[in-house]
């Protein structure tokens, strides 16, 4: 059975709290103390980050206690902190996504333990057992806008994308409308696709690592702020800080800051 995602990033940081508190509320006694859990995939992630501390936030304004857990990217951490919060028996659990393959294992144990859950960032699998809803971003439409802006501002360029880590189901949405759209507009070519973990350092290497591999390129396609940050360092230490158009998807504050600096081109 397939469940409702929410699309939007103005809904994006709220809707799994809101899930939980409507199953929460009907099932709670009048005076009793509600307690949900967070699955992070990593607090290091900024993108993460602003979803824990909304999260946390939105659970303040309802008296509702929270307990997040951070299992950095590690796929069995992530599922002894399913079970430490079954132990711990929460009222609801959010899960930032990993792999929707994850997300199964994740349904199947909250289920077992009669406790809702929700999912954030990506849909999971399509045998994911019950869950209360998903939050996400409907990601291979913002693909397709970077590549239809891409085409747009720099026709002739050559792009390198320096894309996010696969296995997530989001990695791969972002690709497809990116394809989707220069193959649709025709004035950009793609010359590298090289993928990272998310974070600014791999992002760095990858770039470092394509400059001097002797790859032509004018413009480069990060998959968030964070990787652009990394790119720009790399961009700057071989002197082309400025020469090679760089483009980010996420519009977070420290996108925002980046542009205003003029560091990010858009």
């Amino acid at each position: 059975m397939k469940k409702p995602v929410v699309r939007g990033l103005s809904v994006f940081l709220f809707v799994s709290l809101l899930s939980l508190l409507i199953v929460g509320i009907a099932f709670a006694d009048e005076n009793e103390k509600l307690t949900f859990g967070y699955i992070a995939f990593s607090r290091k992630d900024i993108w993460n980050n602003y979803s824990i501390l909304a999260f946390e936030y939105a659970a303040k304004q309802k008296g509702v206690e929270t307990i997040v857990l951070d299992p950095e990217g590690n796929l069995e951490k992530a599922v002894s902190s399913m079970e430490d919060l079954i132990t711990k028996k929460v009222d609801g659990i959010s899960v930032f996504t990993m792999t929707p393959e994850l997300d199964v294992t994740m349904a199947e144990m909250a289920n077992a333990a009669g406790i809702p859950i929700t999912f954030e960032n990506s849909l999971p699998a399509e045998n994911t057992p019950n869950y209360i809803s998903c939050v996400a971003c409907q990601y291979d439409d913002i693909g397709y806008a970077a590549g239809k802006y891409i085409n747009e501002a720099y026709p002739g360029s050559k792009l390198f994308y320096v894309m996010g880590a696969p296995g997530m189901g989001i990695t791969e949405l972002y690709e497809k409308g990116l394809h989707k759209a220069l193959e649709e507009f025709g004035k950009v070519e793609l010359v590298s696709t090289q993928p990272t973990d998310w974070g600014a350092e791999k992002a760095m290497n990858v770039t470092q690592n394509a400059i001097q591999s002797g790859l032509e390129f004018d413009v480069i396609f990060a998959n968030n702020e964070q990787m652009a940050t990394g790119v720009i360092n790399a961009l700057k230490d071989a002197g082309l800080f400025g020469k090679v158009k760089v483009v980010a998807t996420g519009g977070g504050p420290h996108g925002l800051e980046m542009i205003e600096k003029g560091e990010l081109d858009a």
